[in-house]
């Protein structure tokens, strides 16, 4: 089951990684594209546009390279937070989906929520 748990905390990593590269590129399109016009309000429109579209993309990314990093070392509040965010990327097809079915199936076996109870106690 290491070998699973490994793998969904690298996955989420990576999910959030990627979240955070298109935020990235979302913001340098959408706000470049105003530059570009050379239109002052269009600026502001796109940069306003840009920047909650980006922000927001941030804000759901974060949560997966934490709880990714946090299933990698064990802790039973990121395998918790880790099947929230599983549970919401089921609506992200087809990827998210494979990812977030895979991740609620290995973070749901009682052996890796002994395993992870186990790790939480060893810790106190």
């Amino acid at each position: 089951m290491d070998k699973h748990i490994m793998l969904v905390g690298i996955l989420n990593i990576a999910m959030g990684v990627i979240g955070l590269v298109i935020a990235i590129i979302i913001f340098a399109a959408v706000v470049g594209g105003g530059i570009l016009s050379g239109d002052e309000d269009a600026l502001m429109i796109t940069s306003i546009v840009g920047t909650t579209v980006a922000g927001l993309i941030v804000i759901l990314s974060i949560p997966g390279i934490i709880g990714g990093a946090g299933v990698l070392r064990h802790h039973n509040w990121a395998r918790i937070l880790v099947l929230i965010i599983s549970a919401i990327e089921l609506l992200n097809i087809p990827i998210g989906t494979i990812i977030g079915i895979y991740s609620i199936w290995t973070l749901i076996q009682d052996e890796t929520i002994h395993m992870f109870m186990k790790t939480d106690q060893n810790k106190k």
